[in-house]
């Protein structure tokens, strides 16, 4: 190793900016990134230590403590994230001049980035919903089968849209379905679902210009050709106006509540995955979170002392 300089730390931070502008031809949008991260950590430094920083001297322990600092403060994830990144590109610059060994923010993580809960439905708005359509219509029966075949079996709207008459396994109270990637896999059908897919079928049935065969759509529109993933998402919106249900709402709200229903009820997450077509556990694992915020949220309400 070279010897280090003794520059304060800003000093080194300018001559770091007028290697990325003149040799790495960074933009001017880098540049003034890069030179505001680093100013509020040399700021830091500065007055947690009472003195000016001399570069090589910044320990992993004072970068931790910055970034702790940043957290209480209540930054974003992505910008404390933004921030490591500026330091870990700075003492790297370091490294190669020679300056220093090892470079003192290699050790810090990023922050973990926080999922976002998905939106679902309880079991009392589900039913709201689903009891929408009118049962008088043709359009009524269809638009109800679409809602309680989405929520019986977890389906993705596009799943939902693909199924054809072969893929109904009526004694076997099954659909087949295909997922993501061409998997096939079976999702069961309940009461209410069937009952609706019967219903829905015969008037299907009825109408002249519907497509026939094994190959059939069993959702179609009034020309008998099968249904978009539009179709289904324009539908629903009506229903979610007509009951003043949250406007979040969409058709994959139901496979989220479905999966979440499942839970509560005390189902394993392992079946949850299988039934929902997932690849990995770790994607089923956010309704788990769900769940859990569900049980929180109800504990905080009703218990006396909860709060």
């Amino acid at each position: 190793m070279s010897s280090p300089t003794p520059d304060p730390l800003d000093a080194t931070v300018s001559g770091f900016l007028d290697y990325l502008k003149y040799e790495r031809n960074a933009s001017q949008y880098t540049l003034k990134s890069y030179g505001e991260d680093l100013a509020c950590l040399d700021e830091f430094l500065t007055e947690s230590l009472g003195r000016a920083v001399v570069a090589h001297t910044v320990e992993p322990q004072q970068l931790r403590a910055y970034i702790a600092t940043l957290h209480d403060a209540g930054y974003a994830k992505a910008s404390i994230a933004r921030r490591l990144a500026s330091m870990r590109s700075f003492f790297r610059y370091m490294q190669r001049q020679g300056w220093i060994d090892h470079n003192p923010a290699e050790p810090l993580r990023n922050p973990r980035p926080q999922r976002k809960l998905p939106h679902l439905l309880s079991q009392d708005e589900i039913g709201q919903l689903l009891s929408a359509p009118p049962h008088r219509t043709n359009q009524g029966l269809r638009d109800r089968a679409i809602l309680e075949t989405i929520y019986s079996a977890g389906l993705r709207v596009s799943e939902l849209v693909g199924i054809n008459d072969s893929d109904l396994r009526w004694d076997e109270t099954i659909v087949r379905i295909r997922g993501k990637g061409k998997k096939e896999r079976l999702a069961p059908l309940g009461r209410f679902a069937i009952t609706a897919l019967k219903k829905w079928l015969v008037k299907r049935e009825l109408a002249d210009d519907v497509a026939q065969g094994a190959a059939a759509a069993v959702f179609t529109n009034r020309f008998g050709r099968r249904l978009t993933t539009r179709s289904v998402a324009r539908m629903l919106e009506k229903y979610i106006q007509q009951t003043g249900l949250d406007s979040r709402t969409s058709p994959h709200t139901l496979r989220h509540s479905f999966a979440t229903h499942l839970l509560d009820a005390g189902a394993d997450i392992r079946s949850v995955q299988e039934l929902l077509g997932h690849k990995s556990l770790v994607t089923t694992q956010i309704y788990t979170h769900v769940s859990t915020a569900s049980l929180l949220q109800a504990y905080e309400k009703a218990h006396p002392r909860a709060r």
